[in-house]
């Protein structure tokens, strides 16, 4: 196993300002085509201010572009040569045609095949640029005609579906305009995609971390980090502590498998040196739409001296929630109201979770402006409670949790607030169940007036590919997160978003299925019940039933899951509508709900939007049968 020694926070500060400085070198974005720019339109534009096409018909070109974000020039894949994509801007009741055209050169380390997705957007299967399911992907030198109705509104994007293209460049923005005016009034309207770039090839990156998950894992705990715990906690304590953790051959100090020490975060496709602005005049309101479109990191976003108004989130409008923070796990987006007044210039500042870097931009009321960059915070360690092994309600465990890590190690049982949702069933057989009718009253959390362990599919005992089942899951939808707890600042939570509309089916399911989140650390291997892709059943659903989904985090990782074609209809703690999203973000030992309405017929992806979790088996087939 690697092992490094934890350096001090100044010194680490010292590091990345340096490796900011680096990646400063070139602001970011394409430098050159490789024979790829048949349109003059393309010519380069500022840092981060990306091309926008809007209307219905869209001629979209896939190929090799050449960039610099670190010094040194490497191959992006690129649609109409850059990094992201044009912002796409279509409009409510409209038909879009998109023809996207493969000019891959022989050779690409990107491949020969490609594809787009529309991350979020309700269509036919066969337009929804998944191959191998209803598509067959999109071969060098040929084009393939997206034809479809737009039947939403909101803030989405599109990005590859084959091969390692996602995290080699290839993604975009894509925003609907709604029919109606939405409910609530802007002045300005700018996107900030975030994403995650490496100078490696992903396949390279890849074979990595299969060999070597914790390359980027400088912060394991050293000898001195045993004698100070020793002197805080007492032999006794740490020594338990040290075996629980030995016993899962796990570090509380992996919040991440790759982070700064190997990416470059970038806004629109500029590096923090790059220093996308935004323009804006006292007294406006500015409509920010975030984006996270990177490959494996999750990022924590504030403005420094502003507050923030989300009210839209995976592209559907909900009740204003006034913040300082949000993280934003891979694949969501939100869309917040700011009012900057009062000084000439405001810092977005994204760091990851993982507290390794950041990228930053400006809000200013001229170019060439900036204001102060904030430090990037303490970096948390990991708890049994955040592992779903102990705390008491709730939320009271892992309040105690953050402030002492080795509280709850004993604790009782956490309530299971989806018992009788058939999960005894699914311990001895992981699809037994699947088709038993939701029993009333089942959303309690205390129900039959006690706490429950929770039980497994039989699929993960004595499985090489599970290293670890959570035994006291919680939903903590107001729990804000590894590293913003107590922090002093709002950090928005999923308790704390509504839909601003009633459920619109409005059926309770009739059915439940759970399904567990599963992984082996050392062996980079990820799955849904132990049960790799290439050896899983597909989920069938019935066209037109609504089912409730149960999905349990046995990992010590968060899991953004995405469900092509449908919405996910995420459940309060007491088995409620609460809030329509797209993405649906699984913390570690923690166990959320959500309706389903089966209403588009045919194949539908369904897997973990961290990229590389993905390519390691957290994928299912759907599949929605008359």
């Amino acid at each position: 196993m690697r092992s490094r020694l934890s350096g001090t926070n100044a010194a680490e500060q010292l590091l990345l300002s340096r490796r900011q400085f680096v990646q400063g070198l070139a602001a970011g974005g394409a430098v050159l085509g490789l024979g790829l720019w048949p349109k003059q339109s393309w010519a380069l534009r500022s840092p981060g201010q990306l091309e926008v096409l809007s209307g219905t018909q869209f001629d979209l070109t896939i190929g090799d572009t050449l960039v610099n974000y670190t010094g040194k020039t490497r191959p992006a894949i690129t649609v109409n040569g850059s990094v992201p994509a044009p912002i796409l801007r279509w409009r409510e009741g409209t038909r879009v045609q998109l023809r996207a055209r493969n000019d891959l050169p022989p050779g690409s380390i990107h491949g020969d095949a490609t594809s787009i997705h529309w991350h979020g957007i309700l269509l036919p299967a066969n337009m929804d640029g998944v191959p191998g399911f209803s598509f067959d992907g999109i071969n060098r030198g040929e084009s393939y005609l997206y034809e479809f109705d737009v039947r939403q509104s909101g803030t989405y994007w599109y990005h590859s579906h084959s091969g390692f293209q996602e995290q080699g460049g290839m993604y975009g923005p894509l925003i609907i305009d709604p029919i109606d005016p939405p409910p609530f009034s802007y002045d300005r309207d700018y996107v900030v995609f975030l994403s995650d770039w490496t100078d490696m090839d992903p396949a390279r990156l890849f074979a990595r971390l299969k060999k070597l998950s914790e390359y980027d894992n400088y912060y394991q705990r050293t000898v001195g980090d045993f004698f100070r715990d020793v002197r805080r906690d007492g032999l006794s304590a740490t020594l338990s502590d040290r075996e629980a953790w030995g016993r899962m051959r796990m570090t509380p100090t992996d919040l991440s498998d790759v982070n700064a020490h190997t990416y470059t975060y970038l806004i629109n496709g500029t590096t923090s040196l790059g220093n996308w602005t935004g323009l804006f005049r006292a007294g406006e309101k500015v409509r920010l739409r975030f984006i996270n479109g990177a490959a494996m990191t999750y990022f924590d976003v504030r403005i420094p001296g502003l507050k923030m108004t989300v009210v839209e989130v995976d592209g559907q409008y909900v009740h204003p929630l006034t913040v300082d923070e949000l993280r934003i796990a891979t694949a969501e987006t939100f869309d917040v109201i700011v009012e900057p007044t009062g000084q000439d210039a405001f810092t977005i500042f994204a760091q990851d979770s993982a507290r390794t870097g950041y990228v930053s931009g400006t809000l200013a009321v001229r170019e060439g402006l900036r204001a102060p960059v904030p430090a990037v915070d303490p970096r948390p360690l990991l708890t049994m409670a955040d592992m779903g092994h102990g705390g008491h309600g709730a939320h009271s465990g892992l309040a105690a949790a953050s402030a002492d890590p080795h509280a709850g190690h004993g604790a009782a049982p956490a309530p299971d607030p989806h018992a009788g949702h058939g999960a005894g069933a699914v311990a001895a057989d992981p699809h037994a169940g699947h088709g038993v009718p939701a029993a009333p009253g089942a959303h309690s959390a205390h129900e039959g007036g006690g706490m429950q362990m929770q039980t497994h599919p039989a699929s993960e005992t004595g499985n090489p590919l599970v290293d670890m089942r959570t035994m006291t899951p919680e939903p903590r939808l107001s729990d804000p997160g590894i590293g913003l707890r107590g922090n002093d600042r709002k950090v928005a939570t999923y308790a704390d978003l509504k839909s601003l509309f009633e459920d619109p089916d409005g059926r309770e399911p009739g059915r439940t299925v759970e399904l567990h989140l599963t992984g082996h650390m050392e062996r980079f291997a990820w799955s849904f019940d132990g049960i790799k892709f290439a050896d899983a059943e597909p989920l069938r659903l019935n066209y037109g039933e609504r089912m409730r989904i149960v999905l349990v985090n046995d990992t010590m990782m968060s899991h953004p899951i995405h469900l092509h074609g449908l919405w996910s209809d995420l459940e309060d703690e007491q088995g409620n509508f609460h809030l329509r999203k797209h993405t649906i973000d699984m913390p570690p030992g923690t166990k959320r709900s959500y309706r389903v309405r089966a209403d588009a017929l045919g194949r539908w992806a369904y897997h973990c939007h961290l990229f590389f979790h993905m390519e390691s088996g957290m994928f299912r087939e759907v599949r929605v049968e008359e």
